[in-house]
């Protein structure tokens, strides 16, 4: 589903995160969002807090923005999190909508969680790129694997995916995403063509996992060869709770799919050829050689009896050197296609 050679449909992730704001009803609908929006596929976060954060942990400038600033990160984390049967019920309401359930592991107990429930792709969040223990847990389950890279330089992309490659997982099912983690991501920030870096420096599939206000840049993303975007999405931006500031509403998220399969089928296979569809107005446009005024039989073509004109159906006037010259074979009226 992931993985072709040739051009693509491009997989699109709503990420859900915890917008859910730790209510399993809101996350069910938020999945019948995603689904009427066109996204392929919804990922949600699988973490035990206490596995996850220390009670030392501070929290990031744009979650004392968004929540409470006297609360530390891991009673913020504490109430997102999923039971296991919360899990269950959105993967069977995943399925029974049609649309491929995610979730990013944040801790070992939660790798081995969603291994159990059967997923097929497992997502490694930004945090997670300089976890040894992790990487090396994933990489031996040979599943396929999507890495957003935010906060990482190039070394540590490349060492990352050795060690995934190491521990079982070959690299065709490895795609890597350029991120940003700042929420939102300021446009200046993107180094979009970083992108590329990655594909032509690893020799894998990349992808984009946007945190940016708007859809633009996930657009552009496609157009340079994007296989995976992944963008945040929440019900209502007035929500509490630390990603809604940065997620697209139902509406946006649907826009930006819609651009996103235009700008798919625009990029077309590479080749240079009339489309099908402009071919009926070639000889419409293009031009041929025409008679500039009367000319006699016998009388030589010059650049003052013949002209260019539309429409293309006779002589190209990529033959004008060739007619220059040459005799008349019958007479000609003023724009009559010249024969030769």
């Amino acid at each position: 589903m992931l993985m072709k050679n040739k051009p693509e449909k491009v997989f699109i992730i709503a990420e859900a995160g915890v917008n859910h704001n730790g209510d399993v009803g809101t996350a069910m609908h938020m999945i019948d969002v995603a689904k009427k929006a066109g996204v392929d596929a919804v990922k949600f976060q699988t973490f035990k807090a206490e596995q996850v954060i220390s009670r030392f942990a501070g929290k990031a400038a744009y979650q004392k923005r968004t929540s409470n600033p006297n609360e530390s990160q891991l009673e913020m984390i504490r109430r997102y999190e999923l039971s296991e049967a919360d899990h269950k019920s959105l993967i069977k309401h995943c399925r029974k909508r049609g649309i491929v359930f995610l979730s990013a592991p944040f801790d070992i107990g939660s790798i081995d969680l969603l291994r159990r429930l059967g997923l097929k792709v497992f997502k490694i969040p930004s945090g997670e790129i300089t976890n040894l223990p992790y990487l090396k847990k994933i990489g031996s389950m040979g599943k396929r694997i999507i890495l957003s890279t935010g906060m990482s330089d190039l070394p540590e992309v490349k060492n990352a995916v050795r060690v995934l490659e190491r521990s079982g997982t070959s690299k065709k099912k490895i795609t890597v995403l350029h991120c940003n983690t700042e929420y939102p991501t300021p446009y200046r920030d993107v180094n979009l063509l970083a992108m590329l870096t990655l594909r032509d420096k690893l020799k894998v599939r990349v992808g984009y996992s946007d945190h940016t206000p708007g859809i633009e840049v996930a657009i552009a993303a496609v157009a340079l060869g994007a296989c995976v975007i992944e963008k945040h999405f929440t019900l209502d931006r007035n929500m509490p709770g630390p990603d809604h500031k940065a997620s697209l509403e139902p509406v946006e998220l649907k826009a930006m799919v819609e651009a996103v399969r235009n700008i798919e089928q625009a990029m077309g296979s590479g080749e240079k050829k009339p489309s099908s569809s402009e071919l009926k107005n070639l000889c419409v446009v293009r031009k041929s050689i025409v008679a500039r005024k009367s000319i006699a039989k016998g009388d030589s073509f010059t650049s003052e009896n013949i002209a260019v004109k539309r429409p293309g159906i006779g002589l190209s006037p990529m033959m004008w050197n060739d007619v220059i010259g040459s005799q008349a074979k019958k007479n000609f009226k003023e724009d009559d296609l010249i024969r030769i």
